[in-house]
């Protein structure tokens, strides 16, 4: 079971939450002009779904059943960390139009906390409105909890840096939602990332032209996230060079991330807030996550070039206070750092060793070039394929596969096949054998057991 809890409370437990937490409160170094303090909603809570208690445990922090609801479903202060919640206040283009009546809505930062020398933080979803609401209740179904907590399950297990979700608990709220049958079933979220400054965090500061405070998150954002970036030309260098990672890691993971506004987008590059995700079912380049994407902005195959896009934006907001040479130097580098950071995921992928850049290179775009015209399976293709081992049902190999096959076939593999049978997958339509039985019957096992094979590795 996933809801693995310590079973007492005990007063070197609380004294081990209280150490852990203490004197984290690095977000108040900005100041209110960054964020607006805010009260949960009081949720009647009815059971807590997910809880990560492994998780936990690697960051120190030991917690009862009952305080589990009461810190991430009462969202009662943890000792030594933020007193009250705040709601981060920020700006955006969404879908390439700035919007600048948006901040947190539906969520806040809770806590912060320290762990192995590295500044992390709680922040929520669905937990009541905030200044930043607008027509919205500021809440989060049970249903859109538990996709989030499948995905980002599931991308960890792929290699990608991402946003973990700390734990899920249904509330009794019936909520009405135009893309769910309704009333459907309430829920509060509380994920776990390293940062939640975005970049429309800067892009807020620099729409209101205050030098002052892009300086000022400029430097917190240097000491706490990126401490060898001497300036702020050096803090964005990196930023990019994150940003191109984590944009590698999606491809190669076949996910889609469906909303790449510079609202969610993360300056350590974690992934997060990915409402209308998709992983693909095959190599499509023009395949869309989010219905309401009309324009296939954000389709699978134009995610380098939207991550790319986003960069310059917050480039031209760090240009009021940075000299534009090095920004357009580091911008005009995303696309060789993309390269590199796809080749190393394509290879980690599939169990080779690496040659060189440029063979390296060319066997990647081979390899994606046999995906998209052969459209065979994309999970049996990663697991088929590991180690170069072949087809692990013994099939024969295809006309599109023969070509491919002989790229592969000069790289020596760095690991033996995967253990496991079958491959994993978190296609659209599992998502919905996963969900049917929680909603017909309260079923959490094919829930909770999908979780444990995806993590199985960890």
């Amino acid at each position: 079971m996933l809801l693995t809890f310590y079973a007492n409370t005990s007063q070197s437990r609380s004294n081990c939450v209280s150490k852990l937490f203490q004197g984290r409160r690095a977000i108040h170094e900005l100041g209110d002009a960054f964020y607006d303090v805010v009260e949960p909603a009081d949720f009647s809570l009815k059971a807590t779904r997910y809880f990560d208690a492994k998780t936990a445990a690697t960051i120190g922090l030991e917690l009862t059943t009952d305080q589990v609801r009461d810190h991430f479903g009462r969202f009662v202060p943890l000792d030594g960390s933020l007193p009250e919640p705040l709601a981060l206040r920020y700006h955006g283009h969404q879908f390439r139009h700035y919007n600048p009546d948006i901040g947190d809505g539906r969520g806040f930062l809770f806590a912060q906390f320290e762990a192995d020398g590295k500044l992390l933080d709680f922040g929520t979803k669905g937990s009541g409105t905030t200044p930043f609401s607008r027509s919205g209740d500021g809440r989060l179904t049970l249903l859109g909890g538990v996709r989030e907590v499948l995905a980002a399950n599931h991308l960890h297990a792929l290699g990608v840096n991402t946003s973990r979700t700390f734990a899920l608990i249904e509330t009794d709220e019936a909520l009405h939602r135009h893309d769910e049958p309704s009333p459907t079933r309430g829920a509060v979220m509380t994920r776990l990332s390293h940062s939640h400054i975005r970049f429309g965090s800067f892009q807020r500061q620099a729409f209101f032209e205050d030098t002052d405070a892009l300086e000022q998150l400029s430097a917190y954002c240097r000491r706490h996230y990126y401490p060898d970036a001497v300036n702020t030309a050096e803090f964005f260098d990196q930023v990019v060079t994150a940003s191109a990672d984590t944009v590698a890691s999606w491809m190669a993971a076949g996910f889609v991330h469906g909303v790449m506004n510079t609202d969610n987008m993360n300056i350590t590059g974690e992934t997060f807030d990915f409402g209308p995700y998709r992983f693909l079912p095959s190599c499509d380049p023009s395949f869309t996550a989010a219905y309401f994407d009309h324009g296939r902005l954000y389709a699978y195959g134009r995610q380098p070039e939207a991550m790319s896009w986003n960069l310059a934006q917050l480039a031209q907001s760090l240009s009021q206070i940075e000299e534009d040479a090095p920004l357009i130097e580091s911008i005009n580098d995303f696309a060789p750092r993309y390269q590199l950071a796809l080749n190393k995921h394509v290879f980690r992928r599939l169990g080779l060793v690496s040659k060189s850049v440029e063979t390296d290179t060319k066997f990647v775009q081979e390899t994606f070039k046999y995906l998209q015209e052969s459209r065979v399976a994309w999970p049996e293709f990663w697991h088929d394929w590991q180690g170069g081992a072949g087809r692990a049902g013994g099939g024969q190999i295809g006309e599109y596969e023969t070509h491919w096959v002989k790229k592969l076939n000069q790289f020596e593999a760095c690991r033996e096949r995967p253990k496991t049978e079958k491959p994993q997958s978190l296609l659209y339509d599992e998502i919905g054998e996963i969900w049917a039985p929680i909603a017909q019957d309260d079923d959490w096992s094919a829930f909770e057991q999908k979780n444990v094979n995806m993590l199985a590795g960890d």
